[in-house]
């Protein structure tokens, strides 16, 4: 089957077959090594044994002169442990003394050493036509003597290992080939489904989500960790929206009564009175507009900057302790009890301004929907996870099913609307802990509110900006 082009111009297919041709090289080197290695140890081996058979030659000729040669050589012909020897002794002239081959080969005439004969003809009717390494020597009386030995063997395991050797190399070609399209495929099957993906929410928005195949490798974690992000990403778009909708909805009462003011003003005759009651209601309107922005510019500084750039070591309970003291009046004026429990040192890695304005928006709130005549309680204690900051109330507590909405900004509940507020205090309370690497719990206090701060251990308090974003929350009862 015909590659795609897409498939064809993948760099994980060229980086496979790079890999193996790289590696077939590296393996064809060494099984070429090997076998020359034991092709030419095996030729040593047949190169001795002729010698030691040549010195028995020469020993027995030294002995008993030709005819003792002769016999040895007759001898060793009718043993079948020398069936694959060749033996001959000629005379000055070459013409056949003994032996089993026929005839002095010609280009050996006045020669002696060793040499590869590509055949020869045996005295027996068959004709062998391996190769025979010989060595040729002359005798002191004008002989010449010739000894040999079959090579059939060794060019036998020659070819074996040279099949083997070219089968390997054809099965292990195809099997690397095959594997390398096989990843190269499945590689850019996924990287297609996301770029469909990719596409779809260009052309769509961001409610496609990229497929998982549930076999839990590296391209099912990163396609999780993708939609977590587009996730995130459609999260931030949502409030966005729901931010620039509540700024419009929080804005245009006060600028509608400031216009109704201002109207008024212009088509009345006011005296001196009137005009100061106008001009002190409008700027009452003007500080809660700009209360607003200043909370929003709060918020989107504390999530911009560097989330260590003014951390140390701080005393929990200490914090705590001045947020205490200082909301002690606002509590006696609407007859709450605030009850604190930091008897220990608790230690946390953080930014003390911003710790102590997000205590002081919880225990503000806990004070103003406590309900009058009721309790606040803050304690600070460790916990198996790390510090752990609570305030108690004993309000009126909210339904269930408005919790998921508590974090975000100008988020309030219908019977708030009234009162006065933003709806950012407890925004600005998530964007502390989320720079603090904390996780906000919310529950029941049967009844009221219980609000509680999960703080890191000291030595894994500083976190990645990814981490951050992908933090959970428990949430549940909001109050601002």
């Amino acid at each position: 089957m015909l590659l795609s082009k897409t498939v064809r111009s993948s760099s994980t297919l060229k980086l496979a077959f790079i890999y193996v041709i790289a590696f077939c090289a590296a393996i064809f080197g060494l099984l070429g090594y090997v076998y020359w290695s034991t092709v030419t140890y095996l030729h040593k081996i047949s190169d001795r044994a002729i010698s030691t058979e040549s010195e028995l030659l020469t020993k027995a000729y030294d002995t008993g002169g030709r005819d003792a040669l002769v016999t040895f050589i007759n001898r060793r012909l009718t043993d079948a442990h020398f069936s694959e020897w060749a033996y001959l002794l000629v005379d000055h002239s070459f013409d056949y003394i003994a032996g089993n081959l026929k005839g002095w080969p010609a280009s050996f005439h006045g020669q002696e050493g060793w040499s590869t004969l590509a055949f020869a003809d045996w005295q027996s009717e068959s004709a062998r036509r391996s190769p025979v390494r010989v060595k040729h020597q002359l005798l002191p009386d004008g002989n010449h003597l010739l000894l040999g030995r079959d090579n059939e063997d060794l060019d036998r395991f020659g070819e074996s290992v040279t099949i083997g050797l070219a089968s390997a190399a054809v099965i292990f070609l195809i099997l690397a080939a095959a594997a390398g399209i096989s990843t190269s495929r499945r590689s850019v099957a996924r990287i297609e489904a996301i770029n469909a993906t990719s596409r779809e929410i260009m052309r769509s928005g961001l409610g496609e989500r990229i497929p998982l195949r549930g076999t839990g490798d590296e391209w099912d974690g990163l396609a999780e960790n993708l939609n977590s992000m587009l996730d995130r990403i459609e999260e931030l778009v949502e409030t966005n929206r729901q931010v620039s909708d509540n700024v419009a909805h929080d804005l245009r009462t006060p600028l509608t009564r400031m216009r109704g003011r201002l109207e008024r003003a212009c088509h009345q005759q006011l005296d001196l009175s009137h005009y100061r009651s106008l001009v002190n209601d409008t700027i009452s309107d003007l500080d809660e507009i700009l209360t607003t922005f200043s909370s929003l510019l709060r918020i989107s500084q504390i999530e911009a900057r560097d989330p260590t750039a003014a951390f140390r070591d701080l005393d929990l309970s200490e914090i705590v302790r001045e947020v205490v003291e200082l909301f002690e009046p606002a509590a006696e004026e609407r007859a709450v009890r605030l009850q604190l429990s930091a008897g220990e040192t608790v230690s946390v890695f953080g930014d003390r301004d911003l710790l102590f304005d997000a205590i002081s928006n919880l225990v503000d709130n806990a004070i103003k929907h406590g309900g009058d005549q009721g309790e606040v309680r803050i304690a600070v204690a460790r916990s198996a996870d790390g510090p752990l900051l609570s305030v108690s109330d004993r309000g009126p507590g909210i339904p269930f099913e408005e919790r998921n909405h508590v974090l975000r900004r100008f988020y309030r509940l219908e019977r708030s609307r009234n009162r006065p507020g933003n709806g950012l205090g407890l925004s600005l309370v998530a964007a502390v802990a989320n720079l603090h690497s904390a996780h906000i719990v919310m529950a029941d206090n049967f009844p009221g509110l219980r609000i509680e701060l999960h703080f890191p251990h000291l030595q894994r308090a500083v976190q990645s900006d990814f981490d951050q974003q992908e933090r959970s929350w428990a949430i549940g009862v909001p109050r601002s």
